[in-house]
């Protein structure tokens, strides 16, 4: 069974950094994109960025130039590195693995990110 978890959520005051990490078990990571989503209180799930296979990489308007997101195919690890914090930044940040095969798509549990003022 493919599972994806996420970790390295927090509390953080603004202008500070994160570095949130999913970790996916039960599958070769290699062959998914993934993008990373997150969804402020009463808000939508948004789209934050995502990591094609070969390690291109897109990101929101909103995010880019501050976050920076990356792969370890070998730690079957995507990582979301997250600095200059904004306090709109706060959500709950959510990791999405897409099979480049089959498309099929899993989530993770989600991780809080809190940016303070």
């Amino acid at each position: 069974q493919v599972q994806l978890v996420e970790s390295g959520g927090g509390t953080v005051q603004a202008g500070g950094s994160l570095g949130l990490s999913c970790a996916a078990s039960g599958t070769i990571f290699g062959i998914f994109v993934v993008r990373w989503y997150r969804q402020a209180p009463g808000k939508q799930r948004d789209w934050v960025a995502t990591i094609a296979i070969g390690g291109n990489t897109n990101y929101a308007d909103s995010v880019k130039g501050r976050f920076t997101i990356s792969r370890d195919n070998a730690k079957n690890t995507v990582y979301l590195q997250m600095n200059s914090l904004k306090p709109e930044d706060t959500a709950v940040y959510y990791c999405n693995a897409q099979n480049s095969i089959t498309t099929m798509s899993i989530w993770g549990q989600g991780t809080q990110v809190t940016v303070s003022s």
